[in-house]
């Protein structure tokens, strides 16, 4: 048999792996601050995730929504004990035109996982993804996702981070594109889900990618960035043009 030529075999690339990621890990930026997240995060939570009002938070998620404390502690007791997912709390630091309520001052208003998480290929997934409204459409919540991906790839190596979302979710495909994310396609009918199928879409950002995706999320991010009164100046998407 001929010796396969080692230039179809793909570039050749160092197999040392990357590190895991670790809940007593604390991941400090301006407005938000991620630390592991831990039971007794739940119940200060829980009044700006769960009820009636906030039920459509969890159309795609894979658990939820809440409407009993002790339901709900239970299932953050099981997501703190996880290792894969590996959850993170995400805490106000209410501070300029990162403030998502003046009552929240250091206090759990979302929180984020790192999945299917593997070493040994360098790739990490991050998900489960559960923002307040207190969090949402602020700075402190793309810096939430900035501190995520600058951890994977400048501190442990990782040379591809995943996104992944049901392909109905038009907010979380928005926001993939938005982040930096590059869209890959679609898995159809890869999961059922609280009785519904899902087309997953696949979205990725890659080590070589990421020096000028980071340059712009910290760009975007400057203060200088802000009017007086915390509007934009210049979409981030700007920042990568």
């Amino acid at each position: 048999m001929a010796t396969q030529d080692p230039s179809s075999l793909g570039a050749t690339v160092s197999s040392n792996p990357a590190r895991r990621p670790s809940q007593d890990t604390k991941l400090v930026g301006r407005y938000v601050t991620l630390v592991g997240l831990s039971a007794q995060h739940a119940d200060p939570l829980y009044p700006h995730v769960s009820g009636p009002g906030n039920a459509h938070l969890w159309d795609y998620m894979f658990d939820g929504p809440y409407d009993d404390i002790d339901v709900f502690r239970a299932s953050v007791r099981a997501k703190a004990a996880s290792q894969d997912p590996l959850f993170y709390a995400i805490l106000s630091n209410d501070r300029d035109t990162g403030t998502v309520g003046g009552d929240h001052n250091g206090k759990i208003v979302g929180m984020a996982s790192y999945l299917r998480i593997e070493p040994n290929h360098r790739c990490v997934e991050v998900g489960n993804i559960m923002y307040s409204p207190q969090l949402q459409r602020t700075p402190a919540a793309t810096e939430a996702m900035y501190l995520m991906a600058r951890h994977v790839f400048d501190d442990l190596d990782y040379r591809r981070y995943e996104w992944k979302c049901n392909s109905l979710n038009a907010p979380s495909r928005r926001a993939a594109l938005r982040l930096g994310f590059t869209f890959e396609g679609l898995f159809r009918k890869h999961m059922i889900v609280k009785g519904h199928n899902r087309d997953t879409a696949w979205y990725s950002i890659v080590d070589d990618e990421w020096p000028s995706i980071k340059r712009a999320f910290e760009a975007w991010l400057d203060p200088i960035n802000f009017d007086s009164k915390g509007k934009q100046k210049k979409r981030l998407e700007e920042f990568r043009q």
